[in-house]
């Protein structure tokens, strides 16, 4: 929202500096971006009278002028290119030193041509006040007795341009007005009287029928619809004061008719729209609009209508879309004698939809869809009429009002003491009322508690708190006193939960196994979640941000891997990246859970990737992302040794070289191997990549560790380690062999592992392997003799027998 000094000063009684202004809109809610003050810019750039002309003696395109600028003292001698330079012409002239914002160069004495030049004729192209130009700006006449006055004094340019951001819940702010207003309530200022509007209501009726055109339950698109007609206007362009405060805030003058509309919605947030009147077919009604209709916009494109969007048409069809843009074919035109004016409210929400599906971005649609003031229809409808009256002359007809002004009031019981309760200010009961009248609150009753009825143009009012909100923003924020929070006794308990902890931990134990934190989107492409769920647990967005971020990730692995592959194709081809965060298997609140989860590419191992001159780099394989799951289920005080590991790992790995984590047939901790080559194609990522996940919400909670420490305990005997070899079933896992031979005798046997591994010769034929381990005995008491061993040695054969079916080999 742009305004300059001047334009609120029609509105606000003050004498506050720029400075002073700009501090206060932001410290009132109404953040000031810029402050433009065309003195900076300008300010050198003087009014002068050209005494002489002669062509160039070495060029027959230039001048060599001579120009007044300051009266009683020497000319200066310049040159000129511009066709229309002539003696006794008064233009503007920029001495030495001068930044020209137009060509973006600072004046310097150099010659052109021979002749040196002691400064510079100017364009309105080159002081930016135009687009283009063919020529030196050529001022009337009677600015003779002005030679030697800054410009910007002269032509009324010397006005401060602010530009405030203001937030989505702030309608009223969108005019000049409603800042005033905002200004005056907080001291700096009077805001002034509305001008009484007379003389607007014609004597004969509007020939133009006005009609809303909705079906049951769709009213609301717009509920009332205000026009007018002037007939008899002389249109052309607006007084040069008009333009210049329309070119102050960026817009571009058009028409009297059109800037007369575009200066009203600046000044009050009140958009208008002007037609052509000998253009309109019919009755002009506001209805929803009908699948394959289309129009063309004061754009220049074309809009295609469909059933969710209200228009403004005739007879003939559309004429623009309600409260975003007009249509070209009815718009005014410097031919117009005949104009009808429309002041409408639209519904913000409905309004903003259909912003949002043509991606038009317009003044009456930015207002439009926060919320104008219902209740400024019909004020908004005269004082468009006087001004076109006063500028383009004609003869109104009496206004046509189609439906009813919404009505918005709304009663709030106001506390006073509730000012302090939630702000901790405590302000004076007066200071209170008289913050919220000015703000154009109407209160009823006495005593500490009021009844108070917000204006029609903030809409954002609702309760008592949002009451609470303007008092102290309009006080000010640095009246809040500050006060410490009170300070604990002793040590403060610990303020974070058993899952935070957990999730700390686990990301310090994969950071330190060489692993880089990512964070990765929570949303995926269709195709990417359906390689890593089925279609009745994803999570599909109803409105999403684009087409590529429509599901809810079931997994941290594919963002992990796309990830992955960024990262080679910028000629990182080792990484390694885990990430620790949410992820979805339905729509319901348990299904959403938390997991860590890691992946390894390449040669980018536990102990490092890349070449080295020691040994052959060796790829990523499966034991590396079970070395990974397993650490971190120790350091989240699981025992991996003690979970069962099973072959039943998700689509996504590759079958065979991926494994579960299992404690029990339902509680699954994690997943790990090397992921599916299908998998990695689907995301085009090259392979081998492995891969695990493993689900934090899964895990048994930890057991309290005592502060007891239990003795440590430690044989001073050798151990013995026996070998066994056993011929199985090819389909019979290593881990079921060694989990048999560990509960062989739990008290001796401290660790069994598999040396050898065997599948060849006649076991091939037979679909037999031999598995042989070690198997290592801790006596604690005493030495054991041969005839222990073997009979220890002989349970374990047993168990392994029976657990797996496996006989000793041989």
């Amino acid at each position: 929202m742009k305004f300059t000094l001047s334009w609120l000063k029609d509105h606000l009684k003050t004498k506050a500096t720029v400075e002073e202004i700009s501090t206060k809109l932001s410290a009132i809610g109404l953040e000031v971006e810029s402050v433009e003050d065309p003195a900076a810019k300008l300010g050198a750039f003087r009014v002068a009278r050209i005494v002489e002309a002669k062509r160039h003696p070495n060029a027959d395109k230039l001048q060599v002028v001579q120009v007044e600028v300051e009266k009683g003292q020497p000319l200066f001698e310049v040159v000129c290119g511009a066709p229309n330079a002539r003696a006794g012409m008064i233009s503007v002239f920029a001495p030495l030193g001068t930044y020209i914002p137009g060509s973006k160069i600072t004046l310097e004495k150099k010659p052109v041509r021979g002749v040196v030049s002691n400064g510079m004729m100017c364009s309105a192209a080159e002081l930016e006040l135009a687009e283009d130009s063919e020529g030196i700006l050529d001022l009337p006449a009677e600015l003779a007795e002005q030679v030697g006055a800054r410009y910007i004094d002269v032509a009324g340019l010397n006005d401060p341009v602010f530009e405030v951001k203001l937030t989505p819940n702030r309608p009223d702010c969108t005019g000049v007005r409603g800042i005033a207003r905002d200004l005056a309530a907080a001291g700096l200022g009077t805001l002034k009287d509305e001008k009484t509007i007379s003389g607007v209501e014609g004597s004969f009726d509007n020939p133009v029928a006005v009609k809303l055109d909705f079906a049951n339950g769709t009213e609301d698109a717009c509920p009332v619809f205000a026009a007018r007609l002037v007939k008899g206007v002389s249109n052309g362009p607006s007084p040069e004061w008009l333009q210049n405060r329309l070119k102050a805030v960026g817009l571009r003058p058009i028409n009297a008719l059109v800037d007369v509309t575009n200066y009203i919605s600046q000044d009050r947030g009140r958009p208008l729209h002007v037609y052509d009147a000998d253009k309109l077919k019919g009755a002009v009604r506001a209805r929803l609009g009908k699948g394959g209709e289309t129009f063309q916009g004061l754009d220049g494109k074309e809009h295609t209508v469909d059933e969710t969007m209200c228009v403004i048409a005739d007879d003939s069809g559309p004429l623009g879309l309600g409260g975003i843009i007009g249509g070209e074919a009815s718009g005014s035109t410097e031919t117009t004698t005949n104009v009808l004016i429309e002041s409408a409210y639209f519904d913000p929400l409905r309004t903003a939809a259909t912003g949002r599906k043509t991606g038009l971005v317009t003044d009456a649609r930015y207002r439009f869809e926060r919320g104008v003031d219902p209740e400024s229809v019909l004020p908004g409808l005269d004082l468009a009429t006087q001004m076109i009256l006063k500028l383009c002359g004609g003869k109104p007809s009496k206004a046509t009002v189609a439906g009813r002004v919404p009505d918005t009031k709304r009663a709030i019981v106001f506390e006073l003491a509730r000012v302090e309760k939630l702000s901790g200010l405590s302000l004076p009961a007066d200071e209170i009322k008289t913050i919220l009248e000015t703000l154009g609150c109407v209160l009823v009753g006495g005593g500490e508690t009021l009844e108070v009825t917000p204006p029609s143009w903030r809409p954002d009012i609702h309760g008592s708190a949002d009451l609470v909100e303007e008092v102290v923003r309009i006080a000010g924020i640095d009246r809040v006193p500050a006060t410490a929070l009170p300070r604990m006794s002793g040590v403060s308990r610990a303020v974070l939960t058993d899952k935070q902890k957990r999730a700390r931990r686990a990301r310090r134990l994969l950071a330190a196994r060489g692993l880089v934190e990512a964070v990765t989107w929570s949303f995926l492409p269709k195709d990417q979640a359906d390689a890593f769920g089925t279609g009745a647990t994803l999570v599909e967005l109803a409105n999403p941000i684009s087409v590529d971020l429509a599901v809810m990730r079931p997994s941290l692995l594919p963002g992990l891997l796309t990830a992955v592959e960024r990262n080679r194709n910028r000629g990182f081809a080792d990484v390694a990246l885990f990430e620790l965060g949410q992820a979805y298997r339905g729509d319901k609140p348990e299904d959403q859970y938390l997991a860590a989860a890691g992946v390894r590419a390449g040669t980018a191992g536990v102990s490092g990737g890349g070449r080295h001159w020691d040994s052959k780099a060796q790829a990523v394989s499966v034991f590396d992302a079970k070395a990974d799951a397993a650490a971190v289920l120790a350091a989240l005080g699981i025992d991996a040794g003690k979970a069962q590991v099973t072959r039943d790992a998700p689509a996504w790995y590759h079958p065979g070289r991926s494994g579960t984590l299992r404690l029990g047939p339902k509680t699954v901790l994690a997943h790990f191997g090397e992921l599916h080559p299908r998998t990695l194609a689907g995301l085009d990522v090259e392979g081998p990549v492995v891969g695990f996940e493993v689900f934090l919400d899964a895990l048994p909670p930890e057991k309290k560790k005592g502060r007891a420490k239990a003795p440590f305990a430690q044989s001073d005997l050798l151990p013995v380690r026996r070998d066994f070899a056993f011929v199985l079933d090819r389909g019979v896992n290593a881990g079921d062999v060694v989990r048999a031979a560990l509960g062989a005798d739990k008290a001796l046997i401290s660790g069994v592992s598999v040396f050898d591994v065997f599948e060849g010769g006649a076991l091939a034929a037979e679909g037999k392997k031999s598995v042989a381990i070690e198997v290592t005995l801790q006596p604690t008491s005493e030495t054991l003799t041969d005839k222990d061993i073997e009979a220890i040695s002989q349970k374990v054969i047993a168990d392994v027998k029976k657990a797996t079916g496996g006989e000793i080999r041989s």
